[in-house]
């Protein structure tokens, strides 16, 4: 039976998300054209089951009322990893405090770097490519005006089918156990 990698992550499917998207299509033309996310459980495989893990999503998230994020300044991971990336300012403690709730029971899991809230731009083969990209990226994002506020009211649970391609399993709603019916 193949070992599959599970995440969750926040899609951003506004302007900020359109953003990301064509600056990384121009700094990483090769790259598999991945939707713009925010990620809130890295990669990881499960404990359990997926039906186990959508259960606990559910009811954990069901209790978190949505909230805004803001993103700050681009920056890069190097030379940890040559990633280029949008800081999350407004609300990262947030986000660091939902991480640590989900990353339990079936989604437990000891992941390589500390969780830093962010929106990931592009992941480069080098740190030279990273530090040209975030150069451009750089430039291209004080130019940038629309919002850089996101509502995060809705995450999706996802699985690694092959490498560098994820398939959407389900969509796990913030603060659904809050509505009454």
């Amino acid at each position: 039976m193949p070992s599959f990698r599970y995440a969750l992550v926040a899609y951003v499917k506004n302007s900020i998300g359109e953003f990301v998207e064509t600056l990384r299509r121009e700094l990483h033309p090769d790259l598999p054209q991945f939707a713009a996310h925010i990620t809130l459980l890295p990669p990881r495989p499960l404990q359990g089951t997926e039906s186990a893990a959508l259960d606990m999503l559910s009811n954990i998230c069901g209790q978190v009322v949505p909230f805004e994020v803001n993103l700050g300044d681009i920056d890069t991971f190097t030379p940890t990893t040559p990633t280029v990336y949008i800081r999350v300012t407004h609300a990262a403690s947030r986000l660091r405090e939902l991480h640590d709730q989900l990353n339990t029971q079936v989604l437990s899991f000891v992941e390589e770097w500390p969780y830093t809230p962010h929106l990931t731009i592009a992941k480069l083969h080098s740190e030279p490519a990273a530090e040209r990209a975030l150069q451009t990226a750089r430039d291209r994002w004080q130019k940038y005006s629309g919002s850089r506020r996101i509502l995060l009211d809705r995450l999706t649970f996802v699985r690694e089918d092959s490498q560098n391609c994820w398939i959407d399993l389900a969509p796990i709603l913030l603060g659904d156990s809050l509505v009454s019916p």
